[in-house]
């Protein structure tokens, strides 16, 4: 079977910062005028009055201490608590594409490669900006690469279940190469509005050039050792945005075209769900967990990774067994785990062995085990 290889990753990181204390300062001043023009009818008990937030909330529920987005006056406008993102001409590249490229570029530098060198384009993220043309197809246009490209959705699963599908193009012969590119803008689709939620996102853009082992001599080179994929439906973390809406007037609008979920249930039903795919496929691997240097983790919540990474390793992970990048990015859906990847795989030395893992609505699990080439 033809090995493949990790050869190079990227990253754009959005200009613009909010930390918690920003954002609470914005929430409480909406929740505050709320409280204040209905107090009538929260006094009557028609209405529920709405609870302030904290960044002491905050940090101990999630992790999370700041968040890079795309537009940061428009979230922090009480009045608008949304980014604020002006639509381009059709002649312009569209926005999420322009963070893909830029993400796309850095993956083939650091894999050595030129957009020549590429034959497919694999834009996976959890929310597209348009239905159609693909938004892989505008990337290979920009980046000028060659073959063709499509998008994916598996929401915070997309970048390891493309990985994957990429790896299995290329055994089969039907690209010398590719690069998975992960545009998210995650705060696009997040209510700011909702105390349990309006911290979990932020805005970044992710790219992983993938080819034959036997062809890639790049510094940064990583062996694909195997992948493992699960998927199971649930509807505890939704988002019922989509082209059908104007066919319902009536719920247009509504607190579920925006991210919702059921928190505990996700944490009680998805921590024990990873651990178990995680030791199975390095069982199957015939890999001890105590082999494994590091885990590179999906990044929507400190404590589910805490937990995780306890599971897998039977003992209490260090910062340096599953690094987190929650403090400084938030929740980047797709993004996460090859932001952690990105920026914690400098230090491994050839034939450490690392497990890259993203998990999310679906509910989804991807597992990518690498092995660092010489």
């Amino acid at each position: 079977m033809t090995d493949i290889a990790i050869s190079g990753t990227g990253l754009f990181t959005p200009p613009n910062q909010i930390s918690n204390a920003e954002l609470v300062e914005a929430f409480n001043a909406f929740v505050a005028r709320f409280n204040a023009e209905n107090a009538a009818e929260i006094a009557s008990g028609n209405v529920e009055a709405l609870q302030p937030s904290s960044t002491e909330f905050i940090l101990k529920a999630s992790g999370i201490a700041n968040r890079y987005v795309m537009n940061k006056s428009g979230i922090l406008d009480p009045e608008i608590m949304a980014p604020r993102i002006a639509e381009r001409p059709n002649e312009q590249i569209s926005v999420l594409a322009e963070m893909g490229v830029a993400a796309a570029r850095e993956a083939l530098t650091q894999a050595g490669r030129e957009a020549g060198d590429i034959d497919c384009v694999v834009c996976a993220a959890s929310n597209m900006q348009r239905a159609y043309p693909a938004m892989a197809c505008e990337i290979q246009a920009e980046l000028g690469t060659k073959g063709f490209g499509f998008d994916m959705n598996v929401a915070c699963s997309s970048a390891t279940f493309g990985i994957q599908v990429a790896a299995d193009m290329i055994r089969a012969g039907n690209a010398r190469a590719a690069i998975v590119v992960n545009p998210e803008i995650c705060s696009g689709h997040l209510n700011f509005r909702d105390r349990d939620s309006h911290f979990i996102f932020g805005d970044a853009a992710t790219a992983i050039v993938l080819e034959r082992a036997d062809r890639s001599d790049s510094a940064h080179k990583f062996d694909v050792v195997g992948t493992r994929l699960f998927t199971q439906f649930s509807n505890n973390i939704r988002n019922n945005f989509g082209f059908l809406n104007r066919c319902a007037p009536e719920g247009i609008g509504a607190k579920d075209k925006l991210f919702v979920q059921e928190g505990r249930k996700v944490f009680r039903e998805v921590v024990p769900a990873v651990a178990e795919l995680i030791l199975e496929h390095l069982a199957e691997l015939m890999i001890a967990p105590d082999h494994i240097k590091r885990m590179w983790l999906h990044q929507a919540n400190l404590n589910m990774n805490v937990l995780v990474s306890r599971k897998v390793m039977g003992r209490e992970p260090t910062p340096e067994d599953a690094p987190t990048i929650l403090d400084e990015y938030a929740n980047t859906s797709s993004a996460g785990s090859i932001i952690a990847f990105h920026k914690n795989k400098s230090d491994f030395e050839t034939g450490d062995l690392g497990l890259i893992c993203s998990f999310g609505a679906g509910y989804s699990v991807g597992n990518v085990v690498v092995r660092k080439a010489a």
